[in-house]
């Protein structure tokens, strides 16, 4: 897939971004071989290949899913000016 220049301006009105005549080639010049190279990869016969994450075959360690800082919920509510149900209260500011 190839954009035209009308494309191109037609993007630039939906995106309400103002284009000049030269800025709306420059981009047509930039964009056609990022989408030709698209095609291509999209040509390529991918049947049977298995998705991967990572290109080498490699994994994270994981740490234990531990707290490591003590619980502090009750001293950061009383010092809160207004708290309903272990919930913090704040006014009001849109009617």
């Amino acid at each position: 897939m190839s954009l035209s220049l009308l494309d191109i301006k037609r993007i630039a009105l939906l995106a309400r971004i103002a284009v000049s005549e030269q800025q709306a080639h420059e981009a047509l010049n930039q964009l056609n071989p990022i989408l030709g190279l698209i095609e291509q990869l999209q040509a390529a016969n991918t049947e049977g290949v298995e998705p991967m994450s990572h290109a080498q075959d490699v994994s994270q360690r994981l740490r234990p899913d531990e707290a490591t800082e003590p619980d502090r919920h009750g001293d950061f509510q009383s010092v809160a000016p207004q708290v309903e149900a272990d919930l913090y209260l704040v006014p009001k500011v849109i009617e």
